[in-house]
Parts: C-alpha cells; sequence; structure tokens
C-alpha cells in the first residue's frame, strides 16, 4: 500500500500479512467481542440467578456472533465508537445490538457485568499474543533452526579459520560454528513457552466490587479463576489494580530480545563470511545487486534482517521498561503503548523471513576456506607450543612468540624449519610436523 505510513503495513505488507489477525486494530476489535461473549457464557453458565434459562440453542447464537465477525461488523463497532468516544463501551453496545436480534433484549444488561474495560483489553491482548506466538512465530523460529541443522550437517567438516579480534586464531569446523547458533536459539525458544500470558480479571480495582456488592454469595476469585485459566487459556493474575501488572508480556518480551540479539549476530558472521568470499550467492534472474555496480551481488536479506531486528528490539526494550509501571490503581499510557505491540513482532517477522531467505542462498565457495588456512601457518604455533609443554620443552611460549609474532607470516617451510632446530627427539619433530591448518581443529562435536 503506497499510501501507509508504516513499512509494515505498506513496502513489507505481503510479509506480515499473518499478523493482522492478532495485531491490527480489527483482530483487538474481534477478541474483546471474544472475551465479552465467554464472559456472558461463563455466567450463564455458573448460574447467575437470571441467567439460568438461557438456553443452548441461545448460546449457540452467541457463538455465531463471534464465528461470523467480519470487517462489517467491525466497522459497525467503530461507528459506535464514533459517538461513545470508548472502544471497549462500542463493543458493550454492539453485542447489546445482537442480544435484541436473538431475543435476548432482558438479559442485555448481564453483558459486562461487573467489568472495567481493562478486564476485556487485559484478557484480548494476551491473547492475541499467545496465539499469535503459537500460530506464527514458534513455526518461523523452529523453520531457521532446521535450515541451520541441516546446513551444519552439511558443512560438518568443512576446517575454517577462526578469528578472534578479527585476527587469525586455531582452526574450527563450519559446522560447529553453526552449531553455537543453533544452542543459543533452542536455549532461547525453549522458554518462550515457560512465559505465562497472564490476565487481569478483576472489576474496577482488581476487587470485585460490583460483582460481590450485587451477588455476595458467590465466589467471585474462583469463578475468575475458572473463567481465564480454563475458557480463555490464559494464566490470572490474583492481585491487581485496575490493569494487568504487564510483568508477564515484560518478561515475552525481553525473551524476544534475546532471540533477536542472537539472530542479529548470526547476520553480522554471516555478512562477514560473504565479505571474506567464504560464501557466494545463488543469483535470483532479474535481481539487481547495484544501481551503479552490474557484477554485486549483496548481502541484503542479512542487511535487512539486521536492521529490522534492531528496530523490534528498540520497541521491545521500551514496552518492557513501560508496561509494568503504572501510577497508584492506574494511569492511561498502556493503552496507547499497547496498540503498538504487534509493531515489534512485525518487524521481527519481516527479518525471520530474510534470514531464511538467506539461508537459502549460500553457496560454499569451499576453496576460500583451504586458501585462507593454507595463508595463516602460524595458527599452528599454539599446537607446537603445547606438545613442547608436555615434553618439559623450555619456554616453548616465547620461543615461538619470537617466530610468529610481528613478523612476516610463517609457511609450512619456516613452521618445519623451525621444528628442525628444536632439541627434541626426532618422533616429537615428526609428530610436530604431522600438524596442519586444516587438521588442527580439536574435538569433532
Amino acid at each position: 500500500m503506497l499510501t501507509a505510513v508504516s513499512p509494515i503495513d505498506g513496502r513489507y505488507a505481503s510479509r506480515t500479512k499473518e499478523l493482522q489477525a492478532y495485531f491490527s486494530e480489527f483482530a483487538l476489535i474481534k477478541y474483546r467481542v471474544f472475551v465479552e461473549i465467554e464472559y456472558f457464557k461463563a455466567l450463564v453458565n455458573l448460574p447467575l440467578p437470571q441467567l439460568k434459562d438461557v438456553g443452548p440453542d441461545k448460546l449457540e447464537g452467541l457463538d455465531r456472533i463471534v464465528e461470523q465477525f467480519d470487517l462489517e461488523q467491525a466497522k459497525k463497532i467503530k461507528a459506535i465508537e464514533a459517538i461513545t468516544n470508548h472502544d471497549v463501551k462500542a463493543v458493550e453496545y454492539y453485542i447489546k445490538e445482537k442480544f435484541e436480534e436473538l431475543g435476548l433484549e432482558a438479559l442485555k444488561e448481564f453483558v459486562h457485568f461487573g467489568l472495567t474495560s481493562q478486564d476485556i483489553n487485559n484478557t484480548a491482548n494476551p491473547l492475541m499474543a499467545k496465539l499469535a506466538l503459537e500460530d506464527v512465530f514458534q513455526p518461523q523460529l523452529k523453520e531457521i533452526i532446521t535450515q541451520l541443522k541441516l546446513l551444519a550437517k552439511e558443512w560438518r567438516e568443512i576446517p575454517m579459520l577462526a578469528r578472534t579480534h578479527g585476527q587469525p586464531a586455531s582452526p574450527t569446523r563450519l559446522g560447529k560454528e553453526i552449531e553455537v547458533f543453533i544452542e543459543r536459539l533452542q536455549n532461547q525458544t525453549a522458554l518462550l513457552p515457560t512465559i505465562p500470558f497472564a490476565a487481569k480479571f478483576g472489576g474496577a480495582t482488581g476487587n470485585f466490587n460490583a460483582h460481590h456488592v450485587a451477588y455476595s454469595d458467590i465466589d467471585w476469585p474462583a469463578f475468575a479463576d475458572r473463567f481465564v485459566e480454563k475458557q480463555l487459556g490464559l494464566s490470572r493474575s490474583k492481585f491487581t489494580t485496575q490493569i494487568a501488572h504487564y510483568d508477564s508480556e515484560a518478561a515475552l518480551y525481553q525473551n524476544f530480545k534475546r532471540i533477536n540479539n542472537i539472530l542479529i549476530d548470526l547476520c553480522r558472521d554471516l555478512w562477514t563470511y560473504i565479505s571474506l568470499d567464504y560464501f557466494k550467492q545463488k543469483v535470483v534472474k532479474g535481481e539487481v545487486g547495484s544501481s551503479a555496480m552490474p557484477h554485486k551481488v549483496n548481502p541484503i536479506d542479512f542487511e535487512n534482517a539486521e536492521g529490522n531486528l534492531g528496530l523490534a528490539n528498540a520497541l521491545f526494550g521500551y514496552l518492557a521498561d513501560k508496561l509494568p509501571v503504572s501510577r497508584m490503581q492506574r494511569d492511561l499510557t498502556d493503552s496507547t503503548v499497547l496498540r503498538n505491540v504487534g509493531v515489534p513482532f512485525g518487524h521481527t517477522l519481516i527479518a525471520l523471513k530474510s534470514i531464511k531467505k538467506g539461508l537459502g542462498k549460500l553457496l560454499l565457495n569451499e576453496a576460500k576456506f583451504r586458501d585462507d588456512l593454507e595463508q595463516n601457518w602460524m595458527v599452528v604455533a599454539e599446537a607446537i607450543q603445547n606438545i613442547l609443554r608436555r615434553e618439559g620443552y623450555p619456554r616453548p611460549y616465547e620461543a615461538l612468540k619470537a617466530l610468529t609474532r610481528g613478523k612476516p607470516v610463517p609457511d609450512q617451510k619456516d613452521i618445519h624449519r623451525f621444528i628442525d632446530e628444536l632439541e627434541v627427539d626426532m618422533a616429537i619433530k615428526n609428530e610436530l610436523k604431522e600438524i596442519r591448518p586444516d587438521n588442527y581443529l580439536g574435538v569433532r562435536f
């Protein structure tokens, strides 16, 4: 959409369209309607005395309000909101109109009975986020981990010059370096299902004041527990003000920040490996790498992902810091902030799809790996000095330092000449000469 203010709904709309079912204004209105209907059904099943005669046919009619809810119905609620200037009250009035159509006019005042708007918002929002996590993000993250596992297996035996501080270091295997990211992602994604999706449900200031004064014989906290936990599948916070305390949401955002940071690290490493010519990239027919330099195939997928992940993390950080903080029993600052929860998730989804695309374009340039190792024979100095330590050779570190540090890069001949001059047994010299940059790889995991 060329007139969209945000690229999430403009340039990248095709990559984020599945989030419309969870984070759009339409989605929020629909889930508010869902919670209101489920709450009324729970009052019927309690049963509240005035609702004991509501039969199964009427309950089915209530379910159809949600099942048939579409954009046209949402527009009707927005039209009511234009008059009420209150979004949740507009939902209440809309449902009361539906009650009249169902012949439940006499019972419509039990819609939103005893509730404040936050009992609806603070159940609808975590429910939307929970479903988005289960339906969209966990599958996307699983796909990336699966891609990385396949690459790690394919590249398991590829020797690679490591670089610590950007300098040549003890060699490693490419597959193992990919496994580093797999383990990190698995550790963090495993935490996602452990974070409770907490909901507030307790009336205007969390004490069931209106409920209790009307029906003092009912255990309303127990009712709310059953409704929120069994009917909605959320975790009810027992002690709240008018609003949720958002600590669980903050934990979710912080978990996503850690996942995104791992992915940023992955993108930067792969970008660097591409710049070192360790990887070529598959050319996509019709694509242009540069407006001026026709030869270029830029690592745009990893760059795009890094940018979107960084933007997502800035917003996740703000959400995690701001939402748990509210003045006394509530202020309104959480309301406008909550409407932006879909934004960092949108940028994260764009990034996840870019990473998957980038991983699918990597072509191993094995010759470059071999060449880099061959040009950096000094990395076997660590191996030589530790065998010499084992043999009790005096000051081996200093001997290797004199050979390698600040000098022209030694090649195989230089290293073997050094070995020949050592005062050790021939068997040790032969052992040392067997060490090469491409076989000094440590343990095979």
